[in-house]
């Protein structure tokens, strides 16, 4: 298994953040692979997206929700892949956003992106992008 773990800091709560990280629907709006996550039920969703270039789809179900402070998941079909987002409270209103990815990379490209970081700097770029959008609140 790769594991990838980024953090960012947010100016806004973490019951904020958490709140907008809930919505799992709106993440093609930050996670520039992401194409759809469609809600199955309260515990499961459906991800179709972009995995080293190629099309991939599978589904996740959540493992542990701590209000404000995190959410865990594991992939239940496809792509094996599980990780948590954590909350940080750092004050009132900045939140230390901590993602923990773990997968297992197919193929020759998937583990060449690993072996480059490509996957890190993803995960990094999908965080500034989160920020942005919470920040001003566009999402």
């Amino acid at each position: 298994m790769a594991s990838v773990k980024e953090t960012i800091d947010v100016n806004v709560p973490a019951a904020l953040a958490y709140s907008y990280w809930l919505k799992f629907e709106d993440f093609p709006k930050f996670m520039d692979d992401v194409e759809e996550i469609r809600k199955i039920d309260d515990k499961r969703m459906h991800w179709r997206a972009k995995v080293a270039g190629k099309k991939e789809e599978w589904d996740a179900e959540l493992t542990d929700t701590i209000p404000e402070r995190r959410i865990a998941w594991r992939s239940i079909s496809g792509i094996k892949n599980n990780g948590a987002v954590e909350f940080e409270p750092i004050s009132s209103d900045i939140t230390r956003v901590a993602l923990m990815l773990d997968y297992e990379p197919k193929g020759i490209v998937e583990k060449a992106g690993e072996k480059l970081g490509l996957d890190k700097r993803a995960v990094h770029k999908d965080l500034e992008n989160f920020k942005k959008m919470v920040e001003e609140k566009r999402i």
